[in-house]
């Protein structure tokens, strides 16, 4: 047997024990990883840590950090308030609020994970406030991401027309654009429907997929202490939390957010801005800044912040640490870093050669677009497009094939199932989530995921490359 073909069944064992014996997926991999990497592959040490995420390490540390100061002072709260005043209480609107500021970020210039993790935890304290599903608003927030993550002007726009460029195909960077965009917009749709978006169109009904607890100011660590993975135990705090919401509470706060003008009665304390959350929206815009204007790292940036908040205010800042998702943390390096092992063995390159040698251009096409999809839910979605597209050079030099519309499902393929929990995007969704039961979230976003990686590509692949666009 090969080692290439023995490190995807050990991945595959990883999931099953992971599912069936409670075991949190991200030790596995790191095991996995050891394992494979120094009985299979003789890799050393430093090898087998070259997989390792650092930047998503931090990523995810310091943006959970900063926004856990701003659940635990109350500004998530205030910007919850000032979102229903903004639409006019009318609470379906914001899903596609957050689904066109994502967009919007990413299309001049952001880069996708950077958009999600400026946006995803006021999308989230949101719909934890009103019972509006996580995975609804999660996916709202990274399809908005990747619906206008391939500009011209954008990040991943400009890689992928700058690889076509360079390996000499045909290229139309509108047409880019316009396939990721209308892909990403009838996704959103369709989850918009299903996952309780049309129950919100009058505001008499907030309908709760995903438990939750009252309050975005509820503890994080309560929740992410105690589950991170397929293989975690369930968050009993959130359940018994969600049980004993009296609904007059959200029926009561949604009037009063509906209101316009001035209110006669005292702002609430919820309603009320303070030194410590203007500081806090001061660090917020300052985090936008930094990443869009100075190309900053949103992790140091983020943790830098809340150094900054936790030392003029350390009261409000005294539990932030323990309410970093650290289960999660832990989940989606070690995934990654086991990915980082296939990678260093040259598995994806060899399921990759495997699929352009069929001979079959058609089915390579479609074969491609699975495994752009399939690695990229657990890989960089940037470094996959880097290796696919070159693989589909010598079919499309046959011209049975259009390039313009290969690229483009080659592209879509690989980053809308940023939405898995595995992904940069979907880890982002998954820590910033608050009081969330983060098994079944964690669950629910794998399987949503899953769907993605099944249909998707085959949906793009009829789409795109059977009409011979290009």
């Amino acid at each position: 047997m090969s080692a290439e073909l023995i490190s995807i069944l050990v991945l595959v064992v990883v999931f099953v024990i992971a599912t069936t014996r409670s075991i949190n997926m991200g030790a596995l991999a790191f095991a996995a990883a050891f394992g494979v990497g120094e009985l299979v592959a003789d890799f050393d040490t430093d090898k087998i840590f070259a997989g390792f995420p650092g930047d998503l390490f931090v990523v995810l540390v310091g943006v959970t950090y900063l926004f856990a100061i701003a659940r635990t002072n109350g500004t998530t709260d205030w910007l919850v308030h000032a979102s229903i005043r903004l639409v006019r209480g009318r609470v379906v609107l914001i899903p596609w609020v957050m689904f066109v500021l994502t967009g919007a970020l990413t299309a001049i210039g952001a880069v996708s994970p950077a958009a999600v993790a400026i946006v995803a935890p006021i999308a989230l304290s949101f719909a934890a406030r009103y019972h509006i599903s996580p995975l609804l608003m999660g996916a709202m927030v990274v399809h908005g991401a990747q619906g206008g993550g391939f500009s011209p002007i954008s990040i991943y726009g400009t890689i992928v027309n700058g690889i076509v460029e360079r390996e000499k195909l045909p290229g139309n960077e509108i047409a880019l654009f316009l396939a990721s965009l209308v892909v990403n917009l009838v996704i959103a749709g369709v989850v918009f429907v299903l996952f309780g978006g049309l129950k919100l169109r009058n505001d008499e009904s907030v309908t709760e997929t995903v438990s939750v607890s009252t309050s975005s100011s509820v503890p994080a660590s309560s929740s992410a202490s105690s589950t991170s993975s397929a293989g975690s135990a369930s968050s009993s705090a959130s359940a018994g939390a969600d049980e004993k919401r009296e609904p007059e509470g959200r029926e009561g706060d949604l009037e009063k957010d509906r209101k316009e003008g001035p209110s006669d009665e005292p702002e609430d304390d919820t309603t009320r801005l303070n030194p410590a959350r203007m500081a806090t929206l001061a660090a917020l815009v300052a985090l936008v800044v930094a990443v869009l204007a100075f190309d900053l790292d949103a992790g140091l940036t983020s943790i830098t912040l809340a150094v900054l908040l936790s030392t003029c205010w350390p009261q409000d800042s005294r539990d932030a640490v323990s309410q970093i998702a650290w289960p999660t943390v832990l989940l989606i390096c070690g995934v990654l870093t086991y990915v980082g092992v296939l990678d260093e063995m040259g598995t994806i390159d060899w399921a990759g050669e495997g699929v352009s040698d069929i001979g079959v251009p058609l089915l390579s096409a479609v074969l491609l677009c699975y495994i752009g999809a399939l690695v990229s839910a657990f890989a960089s979605s940037v470094g996959i497009m880097g290796a696919l597209i070159p693989l589909a050079v010598p079919f499309l030099a046959q011209g049975e094939i259009g390039a313009v519309g290969m690229v483009a499902a080659l592209a879509v393929s690989a980053t809308v199932v940023d939405v898995s929990p595995f992904s940069t995007n979907g880890a982002l969704v998954l820590a910033a989530a608050p009081g969330v039961d983060r098994e079944r979230f964690f669950r629910q976003l794998m399987m949503y995921g899953g769907i993605v990686v099944a249909v998707v590509p085959a949906v793009v692949w009829l789409a795109l490359v059977v009409p011979d666009w290009g």
